[in-house]
């Protein structure tokens, strides 16, 4: 693989992996696809940096699960879906008074929602 390449694909996910973590402190962040990307871009850039994203003892087994089957444990979907509502909701309520934002804030919930518990539990 190019170098260049390489060094753009650890950097992004580097990027993606901060994120991912912020995301499991605020609520409005999330968490799980930033990890994703994170381990996307290390598996084709760094094995080093995968092998141990895969290891984690919190993160690793729903990485795991997910690039393999394609599953989400039904507890992590509540979750994601419960805290999800309560950041999107509580913005709606209280931080904008454009109802186009509003629709689009809407719009998103509603579509992360439908995939997240569209996906086969584990």
């Amino acid at each position: 693989m190019n170098m260049f390449l390489r060094y753009i694909l650890m950097g992004i996910g580097t990027v993606s992996f901060g994120l991912g973590l912020a995301g499991v402190f605020l609520p409005i962040i999330p968490t799980t696809p930033f990890l994703l990307l994170s381990a996307a871009c290390w598996m084709r850039s760094s094995d080093k940096a995968y092998t141990r994203l895969l290891s984690h003892k919190r993160f690793g087994p729903a990485i795991r699960d997910y690039s393999e089957n394609g599953t989400i444990p039904a507890r992590t979907k509540i979750i994601a879906i419960l805290l999800m509502s309560l950041g999107i909701g509580s913005t709606m309520l209280f931080f904008t008074d454009s109802t186009a934002v509003r629709l689009i804030l809407m719009a998103v919930a509603v579509s992360v929602g439908t995939y997240v518990g569209s996906r086969p539990s584990s």
